[in-house]
């Protein structure tokens, strides 16, 4: 098995692609150990000194490093156990559901519904390129409350990305929106 590993804009995050699927459906997001008892995959990296944060995506997954850690050090060890992980033939995730929060299709509201088909197909594309993903939350009083998981939380260039790109994106799309905030 050959794992590529891919750098993102977040140095405190890398992006490994295993070659296979990862996630079947959606993504999942686990920012510390504790989160992390649903996907065995999740449980043996954080077994790894230094990993804070495992994000699960279509065809990668993205871990973020403790900033005490380095790169050179955590790499293999993190590389074996995803290997060691496709090797023992467990699942990804224990049960079937996703940690995708934007599937909600309750709102009937057509100014939500073209918000979320715009980060669908144009934002959330682009930013699994980059090992993270972007999850509608909510919109109100012109607001649009994103929460961002993998490489862009605590990604440095992710309040630009959010403010002149998804939110100038969003406004010339939909003139109802005023301002896009990042939430947890």
């Amino acid at each position: 098995m050959f794992i590529q590993t891919e750098s993102t804009p977040n140095p405190a995050t890398l992006k490994f692609l295993p070659g296979k699927a990862v996630m079947q459906s959606g993504t999942a997001n686990f920012a510390d150990q504790s989160e992390a008892g649903r996907s065995p995959l999740a449980v043996r990296l954080f077994s790894i000194e230094g990993v804070a944060g495992v994000f699960l995506g279509s065809d990668f997954v993205t871990v973020t490093k403790s900033d005490d850690k380095e790169w050179d050090v955590m790499r293999p060890q993190i590389l074996g156990g995803i290997m060691e992980h496709y090797q023992s033939g467990r699942a990804i995730i224990d049960n079937d559901e996703s940690a995708d929060a934007s599937d909600d299709d309750s709102e009937d509201d057509p100014i939500i519904k073209q918000i979320k088909e715009l980060i669908d197909t144009r934002v959330r594309p682009a930013v699994a390129q980059d090992g993270g993903d972007i999850v509608f939350k909510g919109f109100e009083g012109g607001i649009v409350s994103l929460h961002m998981q993998g490489a862009c939380a605590g990604c440095p260039s992710s309040t630009a990305t959010l403010k002149h790109g998804i939110e100038n994106m969003l406004k010339y799309y939909v003139p109802e929106v005023q301002e896009v905030r990042a939430v947890e």
